[in-house]
């Protein structure tokens, strides 16, 4: 019975482990627990009337996602502790043993070391106990390592989402005539624009949880503003400046990967591009395409 708990808490920690590793350093992963936690949170904001629920939704998701992944790896250590409670350790005078030997003193435990505080009143004795409380401090440290590099690198994502939603904004505001698009400086547009899309398509898939992140202002929302360039590599592509088709026919082809990657990872549509950001729309909130 001792062993068997021992290899559940093993596996929780390993659990844990891997979907750090699958969220935040595989690049082309996404960690399933990190996922369905913050897909959970998304799905229960959209249930609210108000709609600063949604905008919420990506920072208390990554929230709740380190939650998750810090009470599960604590869960974990304090199986591998409890059978070897009161035996395996050794207590500060005025601790009776005997009584400090329960599943929440193996909680306890857990939580002290994994938190790196080290108080010492209950301190592993047992040959291999000694070896794994560090390792669950490495643990600890490793999490609190991830937290930061993860919360460093999604907001940098975010800008470039937001400032590529709202340079589409500015272009769709100004209206430009054919005439305007069918020249060099329209083909050098078009080939920034597939640019900044191409970046903003590996931002989603290293940070795909930059998804479950409402934009707020219309003009800074890519749901909102990505038909826009859709219409604009429409129109180009019409014109007779060769090099404005081939700028075209590239801005379409980087919407194209971009649909593909929303569509695969998030909305399940298996539709065409306009029926992917239509879904992409109707997801972050927006009833119409602009």
């Amino acid at each position: 019975m001792g062993w068997s708990m021992a290899i559940a808490g093993a596996a929780l920690v390993l659990v844990v482990l891997r979907d750090v590793f699958h969220t935040l350093w595989h690049p082309t992963r996404h960690g399933g627990l990190s996922r369905l936690v913050m897909t959970a949170v998304w799905r229960l904001s959209k249930t609210s009337p108000r709609r600063r629920a949604t905008g919420l939704a990506g920072p208390l998701g990554m929230a709740a996602v380190v939650a998750t992944w810090s009470l599960t790896a604590v869960l974990g250590w304090a199986l591998v502790y409890r059978p070897h409670m009161p035996e395996g350790f050794t207590y500060s005078p005025g601790l009776r043993p005997a009584e400090h030997a329960g599943f929440l003193d193996a909680l306890y435990v857990s939580l002290v070391h994994i938190s790196t505080l080290g108080l010492g009143d209950i301190a592993p004795a047992e040959g291999w106990l000694r070896i794994a409380a560090p390792m669950e401090s490495l643990v600890g440290f490793a999490l609190l390592s991830a937290t930061v590099a993860w919360t460093l690198g999604i907001f940098p994502a975010l800008g470039r989402r937001r400032a590529l939603a709202l340079r589409i904004s500015h272009l769709v505001r100004t209206r430009p005539a054919t005439d305007q698009v069918d020249a060099d400086a329209g083909a050098e547009i078009l080939d920034s624009l597939a640019s900044d899309i191409s970046v903003v398509c590996v931002d989603f898939l290293q940070y795909a949880e930059s998804y479950y992140f409402h934009d707020g202002d219309d003009a800074i929302s890519l749901a909102r503003q990505i038909p826009g360039a859709m219409k604009l590599a429409d129109q180009a592509s019409a014109a007779r400046h060769p090099d404005v088709r081939m700028s075209a026919a590239v801005l379409r082809a980087a919407l194209d990967d971009l649909a593909a990657i929303l569509d695969h990872r998030f909305l399940r549509t298996q539709g065409g591009a306009r029926q992917v950001f239509a879904a992409f729309a109707r997801d972050h909130g927006y009833s119409e395409a602009s």
